[in-house]
């Protein structure tokens, strides 16, 4: 990208009117991580919430070193929850292993729900299968988002251990929930899962038979290689 696409960038994202503000940050899309970093860290501190939601998801997205400790900073140090959340959230796609155990501090010690469950969901996004005692905990959450999302996260850090904590919910009276476990199991290959699979291609949700049926040709394609 040239310069002076850069410099008119630049001066969007100074201007005081938020859409031009806006505007300026979508076209950082564009815009190689280098040369688009260090202009939204620019916008961190915006007044409006939204473009600082924005901002924080582009450095999930556009990543340099910069990116995790700020990342880091927000999700422990932000007063707003919304903001907080989208920093855990951004640690998912950032990938970077290190944060582990900030997102598992941040489920066991933010009070906000919401902050809880995009933690819960960035820890399935690291892969890392030193996050399932957090997410077992995340199994007993009071709150069905945050049981979806610890279940979905058990699979895809393909924790086979999990299969006898999350069966039970197979019984759950949300179908989101019930999906979730479909879904997850298909990443957890073993007899009680297949069996839990043939069960939930029951389901009176076609959305739950239906992810059952994928992660179970899932399951026999992995066993055919």
């Amino acid at each position: 990208m040239s310069d002076s696409s850069l410099q008119e960038i630049t001066t969007q994202l100074e201007s005081s009117s938020l859409r031009d503000r806006m505007v300026a940050l979508a076209s950082l899309r564009n815009v190689p991580a280098e040369d688009a970093v260090p202009l939204i860290k620019k916008v961190l501190d915006d007044e409006s919430l939204q473009l600082r939601s924005m901002a924080i998801f582009a450095l999930g997205i556009k990543q340099t070193p910069d990116c995790y400790p700020i990342l880091i900073q927000t999700l422990q140090a932000d007063s707003d929850y919304g903001i907080r959340a989208d920093a855990a959230g951004a640690l998912g796609y950032l990938g970077d292993i290190r944060a582990l155990e900030p997102l598992s501090r941040a489920f066991y010690e933010d009070t906000d729900w919401l902050v809880r469950f995009s933690a819960a969901v960035a820890l399935g996004n690291l892969k890392d299968t030193r996050a399932k005692e957090v997410l077992y905990k995340a199994l007993e959450s009071e709150e069905i988002v945050i049981q979806q999302a610890a279940i979905a996260a058990l699979g895809e850090i393909k924790d086979i251990d999990s299969v006898d904590k999350i069966l039970r919910f197979a019984q759950s009276e949300d179908w989101l929930v019930r999906q979730r476990l479909a879904e997850a199991l298909g990443h957890l290959p073993s007899d009680k899962s297949i069996s839990a699979l043939k069960y939930l291609e029951k389901d009176s949700h076609n959305h739950v038979s239906e992810s059952a049926k994928i992660s179970l040709s899932r399951i026999e394609q992995a066993n055919n290689h």
